[in-house]
């Protein structure tokens, strides 16, 4: 029964990355033309959100979004959520019909293929490189000066220890935020951990649960909330993963 479980998980994450792969070749000159300028992000944003769908659905993996709110077209905001499962990008990118720019660990921009569009589209960042981290935060800002919605994981890598139900944010999703004044929208991935974890011998079909919580206005706050910020959004966000 364990060999069977195992050769299952083994043949499940085969077909992920193949799921992955496909349409990215099918796609291939689409989408390096609407990559050449930022003006056609938009369109390039559109493709990407049925590459997602196509690998969720492909996965067996039937995704429900949870909660009330109404994102609102014109109005940027900062996305956050957790990041536990190799399926959380595709599952934002499912979820959330406003366009938004990915901040990104920079190591995913070598895998093949994928990597080529990671790194034409998403702003990418060393953490152990403060010039990185810099010049992310930099990117970040002009891209949201442009309008442009950005979502960032911010608990800035997914935990060694398994057992972390959420880790400890870092300050540049808030930072951010407070410094443009745009509203920020927690999103909870209830069971993206639990249906395909970075364990390689895991993973099984199922629903999958993307809960938005209230957004969190920032006017009227300065730099000097920053800290609160921080700590009230992970609160919340980690009442609903353990309720």
């Amino acid at each position: 029964m364990k060999f069977i479980k195992i050769l299952f998980a083994l043949l499940y994450r085969v077909w992920f990355y193949i799921l992955v792969l496909v349409p990215i070749f099918v796609m291939f000159p689409f989408l390096v033309i609407l990559t050449i300028r930022e003006t056609t992000y938009k369109y390039f944003f559109r493709l990407a959100r049925v590459w997602a769908k196509f690998i969720l659905f492909g996965m067996a993996m039937p995704y429900r979004r949870d909660g009330s709110v109404k994102i609102i077209p014109n109005q940027s905001y900062m996305f956050v959520a957790n990041h536990t499962s190799m399926i959380d990008i595709m599952m934002m990118l499912a979820v959330v019909k406003r366009p938004f720019v990915f901040v990104g660990k920079k190591e995913l921009a070598s895998i093949p293929v994928f990597g080529f569009f990671y790194k034409r589209t998403c702003i990418l960042v060393d953490r152990n490189s403060p010039a990185s981290r810099k010049n992310a935060f930099d990117e970040a800002n002009r891209r949201l000066g442009a309008g442009t919605s950005i979502c960032i994981f911010p608990e800035g890598k997914v935990p060694d220890d398994r057992s972390i139900v959420l880790d400890e944010f870092k300050d540049g999703a808030f930072r951010l935020a407070l410094e443009h004044q745009i509203p920020i929208v927690p999103i909870v991935f209830r069971d993206n951990k639990k249906r395909f974890s970075y364990d390689f011998f895991s993973g099984s079909p199922g629903l999958l649960r993307a809960v938005f919580l209230d957004p969190i206005s920032t006017k009227h706050l300065n730099a000097t909330h920053r800290k609160e910020l921080r700590v009230q959004i992970r609160e919340k966000m980690l009442h609903q993963l353990k309720n």
